[in-house]
């Protein structure tokens, strides 16, 4: 019985369709969080990478923070050139359609 109350637009009312264009921002969204993923991951590989080179030659946190300022800027850079590959490649379709 609450299956027919709740499958019959009761409670979306409005069609659920998607609208042609919607998908394009969805890929939009998942490229950023894929970035976001690769700055991160980038940051704790690094870091992990310093703390085993500690473990192993028996030192103090310096290559840790070491690997880490690393990661980090590295990762910076990697983001920051797609980022700007991508502008790039949005403008020049731009000006093709003109």
């Amino acid at each position: 019985m609450l299956v027919h109350y709740f499958t019959r637009g009761y409670i979306f009312p409005r069609s659920m369709d998607q609208e042609p264009g919607s998908n394009r921002e969805l890929g939009e969204g998942y490229k950023y969080v894929a970035l976001g993923m690769q700055f991160a991951g980038g940051i704790i590989m690094f870091m992990l990478g310093g703390w085993a080179l500690d473990r192993w030659l028996h030192l103090t946190l310096v290559l840790t923070v070491g690997g880490t300022v690393v990661g980090a800027v590295l990762s910076f850079l990697s983001v920051y050139l797609r980022l700007n590959a991508d502008e790039d490649a949005r403008r020049r379709e731009k000006d093709a359609k003109k």
